[in-house]
C-alpha cells in the first residue's frame, strides 16, 4: 500500500478532509511547522504519528528544509502533502521530491497565486473563482496542474463567503487528487498532467446565467 506524509500549519481542515476521504493509501504521518497547532491533535486523535519540526529552531530555510527532508524520509512516503503548510520550501526540496509533491491554492491557477487571494478576486470583479490542486515547483502556487473546481462569485459576497465556498471544494478535490496519484492515473509530462479515466462531459460553466 502506498503511503503519504501530510505538512500542516494550523488546524488542517484539508488534513482532515483526506483523514476522512476512505483514501486507498497510508497517512504515515503529519508533520507541522509550528507547535501546538490543532491539526496535530486531530491527527492523532485518528491514531496517526505527529510531529513537530519547527522553523523557529532553525537558522536559516535550508537548515530547516534539511530537517524536515530528514523527518519525512523516515518514513519513505510515496507522496508530500502539502495542506495548509504556510512555509516556502528550497529549491533543493521541491526537487527532491519532483513529481510526488502535492498541494491545494484557493484560485484558480494561474490566477491569484501567493495569498489574500478571495478579497483579491473580489477588488477585480471575477465572476467565477475556485481552487487548484498542483505538483509543486520551485515558482510558487505555480506547476502542473492535475484538478480545479470552479464556483459563482455572488454580487453579496464577502471575503468570508467566498472563501468558504472555495474550501467546500478543496475538501471536495484534494482527496480525489490524490486517490488519482495513489491509483496511478496521473501522467506527469512536462507542465501538463492527464488524468486516466477522468470524466469529461464538456459542462461550461456560466457567471452570471445566459438567458435568451
Amino acid at each position: 500500500m502506498k503511503s503519504l506524509v501530510i505538512l500542516i500549519s494550523g488546524r488542517g481542515s484539508n488534513m482532515q478532509a483526506l483523514i476522512e476521504a476512505g483514501l486507498p493509501g497510508r497517512i504515515a504521518a503529519v508533520i507541522s511547522n509550528k507547535p501546538g497547532v490543532e491539526g496535530l491533535e486531530i491527527a492523532k486523535m485518528h491514531g496517526i504519528e505527529a510531529w513537530v519540526v519547527d522553523q523557529r529552531a532553525y537558522p536559516d530555510r535550508v537548515a530547516f528544509d534539511d530537517a524536515l527532508v530528514e523527518k519525512i524520509d523516515s518514513y519513505r512516503p510515496d507522496l508530500v502533502v502539502l495542506a495548509g503548510f504556510m512555509r516556502i520550501l528550497g529549491n533543493s526540496f521541491v526537487g527532491r521530491y519532483h513529481g510526488r509533491l502535492m498541494n491545494v491554492h484557493p484560485s484558480l491557477l494561474p490566477a491569484f497565486p501567493g495569498l489574500d487571494t478571495h478579497t483579491r478576486a473580489l477588488q477585480e470583479g471575477v465572476k467565477i473563482h475556485g481552487c487548484t490542486v498542483h505538483f509543486v515547483t520551485p515558482q510558487v502556487d505555480h506547476g502542473p496542474i492535475i484538478v480545479q473546481a470552479a464556483v459563482q462569485v455572488l454580487p453579496n459576497d464577502t471575503t468570508e463567503t467566498l472563501a468558504a465556498r472555495v474550501l467546500q471544494q478543496e475538501h471536495r478535490i484534494y482527496p480525489v487528487a490524490i486517490r488519482w496519484f495513489l491509483e496511478d492515473r496521473l501522467k506527469l509530462s512536462h507542465n501538463r498532467v492527464e488524468v486516466s479515466d477522468a470524466a469529461t462531459d464538456g459542462a461550461v460553466l456560466y457567471s452570471p446565467g445566459l438567458h435568451k
